[in-house]
Formats: C-alpha cells, structure tokens, sequence
C-alpha cells in the first residue's frame, strides 16, 4: 500500500489549517484505516508501522483505535465474507444448524478464515431480515428461509466461487 496517497490536507480540508500536525495525523487516522483496509482487505502489520512512521503516532495507539471497532481486521480474510444471523428469530428457526454445517464442511470455526482463503464465517447478532429467518448473507448476497437443501446448495455456491 502507498501510504503516499492519504492525504490529510485532502481529507480535513480546511478545518486542518488550525489543527496542529499531531492532531491532523490522529484527526485522519480512521480515514487511513479504512483506506489501507479497503485496499488490501486487512490491516498488515508493517503497512500499520509504515503508517505509525508517517504519523508519528505511536503503533500502540493506532492499534489501539483499530482493535477498537469490529470492521477492522489484522489477518487476511477471505474472498467470501460469509455472515450468519443468530438473532433471535434466526436462532429459533436453526441458524446453529448453519453455522455448524459451514464450520464442519470447511473445516473451520466461526470467527475464522479458510487457509486458501476462500471462506471467512463469522455470525451476526441481527442482519434485519426475520421474516426470512433463518438468513446469512455471503458478501453482499442475503440467502434466506435457510433448510437443510438450501444449505447445500449455498455450500456448494461458495465452493464453486
């Protein structure tokens, strides 16, 4: 990642003019995380350095503020986010079912990635899908009213990419 590319100027603009540099850096900081996450998927270690150089921010505290909020992530995810709903209405009507069947077929727990990365399962407390409970969404793709033959072919969709 070139760090060359997030500008502070560009992001604060104006309101920068009276900021000192230390608060310009931290002032942009989680516009930084989001870009580096966006370009490379996760937050690598040495671009994280690069960017606590760059700032003169300790890594600690950029650490700190990424670990802070769940749509930061420090190891590389898969190419399919696979999110299952274990809200309420989800939970009653077999979401476990999902989540273990996944975790079973792809050999991996939720929370974690496939080591070829093609899979990242993780669960969500509520997805505002109920009436088509029980639901998970694969990226962006909501899969709903999920049975025992839904889920085959669900497992199957991911497989085949």
């Amino acid at each position: 990642m070139n760090l060359d590319t997030i500008s502070v100027d560009e992001i604060i603009g104006k309101v920068g003019a009276i900021l000192d540099d230390s608060q310009r850096n931290r002032g942009i900081l989680i516009q930084a995380l989001h870009k580096i996450q966006e370009e490379e998927g996760y937050l690598p270690e040495e671009t994280l350095n690069a960017l606590s150089a760059k700032f003169s921010i300790p890594p600690a505290e950029i650490y700190s503020v990424a670990s802070f909020y769940s749509q930061y992530h420090f190891s590389p995810r898969g190419k399919k986010i696979v999110r299952v709903c274990t809200g309420t209405a989800c939970h009653v009507r077999g979401a476990s079912m999902i989540v273990e069947a996944m975790e079973g077929h792809f050999d991996i727990r939720q929370g974690e990635t496939t080591p070829d990365l093609k899979l990242t399962l993780e669960t969500v407390g509520c997805i505002g899908c109920c009436g088509l409970a029980p639901v998970a969404t694969v990226n962006e793709e909501i899969a709903g009213e999920i049975g025992p033959e839904q889920l085959k072919v669900l497992i199957k969709e991911i497989e085949e990419g």
